[in-house]
């Protein structure tokens, strides 16, 4: 089949088909039908279809809850976790428990019901990004909150209901699993190395270079050694920087256009597929900020998860992630 291979950061175990590396064409594309324009909540001129905005990019002259936006953020109509009231941690006999509360937004990221990231332009991009981290900043300062995950599904098969380009913002009460297990591995990396662990990652892929996809003057983007998924890729910041929303504005600017342009290789090299990513970030009380690394993780959905992943936790990839870059790359 290929190789194992182990993530340095977690200890996950990964089977990597080295062997015979699937191609693009060789996974089954995906077909999507738009409801039509217009008909959506998320379209100009049906705001009251939404809760009241939380925040908007608007046009001068233009009011809240109205058309003559760019960016708008919502609360989510069906929210998974509830902004008002207290978590009042508690036991029912040995299970621990506590109320739902949380934050779950939507950032609408374009009036154009047509398009997706890769359609923006750049400007339009960084207000997108300016937007996920002035909520993430927010929210971040609610004494309730622990951790902010910002993530976009983009098509069904990778979870999103509405074909509208948007994605979500939800504030958790403590820190997600994945996430602690991503802070200890790089705690007990600096503590044995006195480096960052990614700092090392974005040395070694930059040397190697066979993942590598995409570099600007602030992030790369590669394939990651021991991606979970195929086609799987992640967008590093260069400098060192624990939380997401502490960019600058330079920052922010080229972090939309690597964003865009690693989206629009994924159409073009693997026909539109539906995908999903996720920023990891520190979470709000953190103190460790010289061991994490924020980064994103964009995911493909390619190929479904089966038993044998479910019942050891191993992550079947079919694609070797230098042939993944490979093709990424030539699809410029």
């Amino acid at each position: 089949m290929g190789e194992l291979r182990r993530d340095p950061v977690v200890g996950r175990w990964v089977i990597v088909n080295t062997l015979n590396s699937l191609k693009p064409q060789d996974y089954e594309k995906e077909t999507r039908e738009l409801h039509q324009e217009g008909v959506c909540p998320f379209c100009p001129g049906r705001e009251s279809r939404t809760p009241p905005e939380i925040e908007a990019v608007r046009f001068d002259g233009s009011y809240p809850n109205a058309p003559g936006w760019s960016v708008r953020v919502v609360p989510n109509r069906f929210p998974a976790l509830d902004i008002h009231g207290d978590i009042e941690r508690r036991a029912i006999g040995l299970f621990d428990m506590c109320n739902g509360i949380g934050a779950h937004e939507i950032i609408v990221e374009t009036p154009s019901h047509t398009k997706d990231c890769p359609d923006l332009n750049e400007q339009e991009m960084l207000q997108v990004v300016n937007k996920y981290c002035s909520r993430a900043g927010d929210l971040a300062r609610d004494k309730r909150f622990e951790y902010i995950l910002i993530f976009k599904n983009y098509g069904s098969a990778a979870g999103a209901s509405l074909e509208h380009a948007h994605s979500q913002v939800i504030a958790l009460p403590m820190v997600p699993k994945y996430v602690a297990e991503s802070l200890e591995g790089s705690q007990n990396y600096f503590e044995h190395n006195k480096r960052c662990i990614y700092c090392d990652m974005i040395a070694q892929e930059k040397k190697d270079g066979t993942r590598v996809i995409a570099e600007n003057d602030d992030f790369l983007c590669f394939a990651s050694f021991v991606s979970r998924f195929s086609f799987e890729s992640w967008i590093m910041p260069k400098f060192h920087q624990a939380n997401f929303a502490e960019m600058n504005d330079g920052q922010r600017y080229n972090l939309g256009c690597m964003l865009k342009d690693i989206l629009r290789r994924n159409r073009i090299c693997l026909g539109n597929p539906s995908y999903n990513f996720f920023i990891n970030t520190a979470p709000t009380k953190y103190k460790h900020h010289h061991s994490y690394h924020w980064h994103i993780e964009i995911i493909p959905k390619l190929t479904n998860m089966a038993g044998f992943e479910w019942g050891t936790g191993f992550y079947v990839v079919l694609t070797d992630p230098a042939d993944a870059a490979k093709y990424l790359r030539q699809a410029a």
